[in-house]
């Protein structure tokens, strides 16, 4: 079973396990999931504030208030595998790339965070959960991890 879910849209580090109370406790605890996300426009500093501080987003037919999380602009692009599928780019408009971390992870909400601040997702990688990251991982390798009780 995968540890948290990535939707056809996304892509990144996924965690696959048979271990089902490891995997119900990464996703339960304050383990911080990061993501570099491209958005739509040069997102504000008011905007990235909102998504730290908790704002209100559409969950099961709710209105849900997400929990603080840290976000920040990305100094420069980061150096991920091209797409297969294109998405639009700077060409187009001015576009931001920004890291979110969160401790929790309601369905698509970076997605919905960040179009609620009207800036709205491009592409959405997740590049870290806890201590293990993608680092140059390429599109579709699989590393094995002996022992997952040492990273959580």
């Amino acid at each position: 079973m995968s540890v948290g879910r990535l939707d056809e849209k996304s892509e990144g580090l996924l965690l696959l396990t048979t271990d089902g109370k490891l995997s119900n406790y990464i996703n339960s605890s304050k383990y911080g999931k990061e993501y570099y996300v491209l958005v739509d426009g040069a997102i504000t500093n008011e905007a990235i504030k909102q998504m730290c501080d908790g704002i209100k987003i559409g969950f099961n037919g709710k209105k849900y208030q997400t929990k603080p999380c840290k976000v920040y602009k990305l100094s420069t692009p980061p150096l991920l595998p091209e797409r297969s599928k294109k998405i639009r780019d700077a060409r187009h408009g001015p576009v931001t790339w920004i890291s979110v971390t969160l401790t929790e992870g309601k369905f698509r909400q970076v997605r919905k965070m960040t179009s609620a601040v009207g800036f709205p997702t491009l592409r959405l990688v997740r590049t870290r959960i806890h201590t293990l990251n993608l680092d140059n991982l390429s599109v579709g390798e699989v590393v094995a991890v002996n022992n997952m009780n040492q990273i959580f």
